[in-house]
């Protein structure tokens, strides 16, 4: 199906992960992934100016190697990094343009909209520069990457009704779970009418190798398809979605989703029950049970980012990924300016606000061990 008059097959390939030789993007092993890509029939790639290394490693591996009508090509502006003017937000599409050697963009974003960074967006009027560089030629398609709560995302489509498509994070693990709110989320762009760019199919990698009990179900119904190829086609399986983006790092994880995605016409009513069964198993598994209402942040008298702490706990207990917790701990509690779970002085003010009836105190003690 078309969206935005663009015929896409619903298979991306993200380019934040590339594959990686001593220390650097692998080019050769990138051509060769871009090749499979493109042969299986795939045409969209995504990078982003705040990815290392990836425009310029696309440009080598796909621009001066194919027919620019062959391919889509995706960027993004995180005018939040560094930016302190519009000139210097600005540059920033200068920059991609200059390392990806692609003349324009099929489709380009404000990246990772959400929280504390909208603001930098509507301070240098990045809306009304994209609409520019769009007149111009140099933009197709103009969205925004978002990771934040369905309510600010309504908030954004509603100011933005310009905007053509949003790029959000949506897999089955995440499609209720507080900290995310995939479903609610990708319920908003629907409502808006917007057509959907799927990131985080595979939850980072993890839904590659889920939990023991979800991965039962899943081999239970097909012995040899890989659980990251589930994950893949559920995304995939939703309407109003222009492709979905995988984050591919080796021509292992290429030849897998292709061999997945190449004949997909949606989901079998036989596979939607096996991927309704898997989502049930993941949240009968007992996680601490915070909706990141945030209340218990508004009495803690020494900041403590305990909705954060949770989360990375939850991811602890889910993924038995000792690294991916500490980096959710890392951006959630250190990245919001908040303390880490060792440092809560335990005076009992969050119990008395939270909602859940958490016993927080108990459950922050347990992650400054765990973490």
């Amino acid at each position: 199906m078309a969206y935005l008059g663009e015929e896409i097959k619903k298979l991306g390939f993200g380019l934040m992960r590339l594959p990686q030789k001593d220390g650097v993007i692998d080019i050769e092993q990138t051509k060769q992934m871009t090749d499979l890509f493109l042969e299986a029939g795939f045409t969209y790639f995504d990078t982003a100016w705040a990815y290392a290394g990836s425009e310029d490693a696309i440009r080598q591996a796909l621009v001066e190697r194919y027919p620019r009508s062959r391919f889509q090509l995706a960027t993004k502006n995180a005018a939040w990094i560094n930016c302190r003017s519009r000139e210097e937000a600005a540059a920033q599409f200068d920059t991609s343009l200059k390392q990806t050697g692609a003349g324009y963009f099929d489709f380009y974003l404000l990246h990772n909209l959400g929280e504390s960074r909208t603001h930098f967006f509507d301070d240098y009027d990045m809306w009304g520069f994209v609409q520019e560089k769009k007149a111009q030629g140099l933009i197709k398609h103009v969205g925004f990457s978002f990771h934040s709560t369905p309510e600010e995302l309504d908030e954004l489509l509603t100011r933005h009704p310009e905007m053509e498509f949003v790029q959000l994070q949506i897999n089955y693990a995440d499609w209720d779970y507080p900290a995310v709110q995939s479903g609610r989320c990708y319920e908003v762009a629907r409502k808006h009418g917007k057509p959907v760019v799927i990131m985080e199919p595979v939850k980072g990698g993890m839904l590659a190798n889920p939990p023991e009990s979800v991965l039962n179900i899943l081999k239970k119904a097909e012995p040899d398809r890989s659980a990251a190829s589930w994950a893949i086609r559920f995304a995939a399986g939703l309407e109003g979605v222009i492709t979905v983006l995988s984050g591919m790092s080796s021509l292992e994880q290429m030849e897998d989703n292709l061999s997945s995605m190449k004949d997909f016409n949606g989901l079998t009513p036989e596979e939607q029950r096996t991927l309704d069964a898997a989502h049930r198993e993941i949240n009968r598994i007992p996680l601490i049970p915070c909706t990141t209402c945030n209340y218990c942040a508004k009495v803690c008298p020494n900041n403590i980012g305990i909705s954060g702490s949770f989360t990375a706990m939850n991811y602890l207990t889910l993924y038995r990924d000792k690294a991916a917790a500490a980096h959710q701990e890392d951006w959630l509690v250190g990245g919001h300016g908040k303390k880490k779970a060792a440092e809560c002085i335990k005076c009992g003010k969050c119990e008395q606000v939270c909602p859940q009836h958490i016993a927080i105190r108990e459950e922050l003690a347990r992650a400054a061990e765990a973490l």
